[in-house]
């Protein structure tokens, strides 16, 4: 019984959970089994990485409600395609892991308690600002060849761009790893 106002604004709440997930500095890997429909699928989209149980089932099924996935599409559209989008939010459908895969909108599928945690110790071993301005990189992609070339150079300037150099140079690991 929302007005479209009252809609509006519970919509952007809705908008601000999906952008503090995409912007979030650290690395964010979901982990999806099961139903995985609507804003659960914009909830994967979001997130940096995405682990699928090979009986994951995915839908975009706002449609069946008489709905768009109007908040998620802003993560969703990007991620797998405007053609995938277009056929997917169109008719609503159900799709497998698989073709999840295929598309795009997951990275990887098996066994998610071993990938997961593959996914957590590749991550403790990787500098926190190279995660968090890499993951920038691309949200502000495109860039000029001038202002990736500044980027780099802060990297490189960086405490954490110098230690990582140095580790590398003298065969050991960087102070960041853990």
């Amino acid at each position: 019984n929302y007005t479209e106002e009252q809609n509006v604004a519970d919509a952007m709440k809705l908008a601000e959970l999906f952008r503090s997930v995409a912007e979030c500095p650290a690395l964010v890997v979901a982990k999806v089994h099961g139903a995985c429909f609507g804003g659960g699928c914009g909830l994967v989209a979001a997130a940096d990485v995405a682990i699928a149980a090979p009986d994951a089932v995915f839908a975009f099924s706002e449609v069946r409600l008489g709905l768009i996935p109007g908040t998620i599409s802003l993560y969703v559209i990007p991620k797998i395609g405007a053609g995938h989008s277009r056929a997917l939010f169109a008719t609503g459908e159900a799709f497998d892991a698989e073709r999840a895969l295929r598309i795009g909108l997951v990275h990887e599928v098996g066994d998610i308690e071993e990938l997961v945690q593959a996914k957590v110790k590749q991550a403790l071993s990787v500098g926190p600002r190279g995660v968090r301005e890499s993951k920038r990189l691309v949200r502000d992609f495109p860039l000029s060849a001038e202002e990736s070339a500044r980027r780099l150079a802060a990297a490189r300037a960086s405490d954490e761009g110098k230690e990582g150099l140095t580790a590398f140079l003298e065969k050991r690991k960087a102070a960041f790893v853990e």
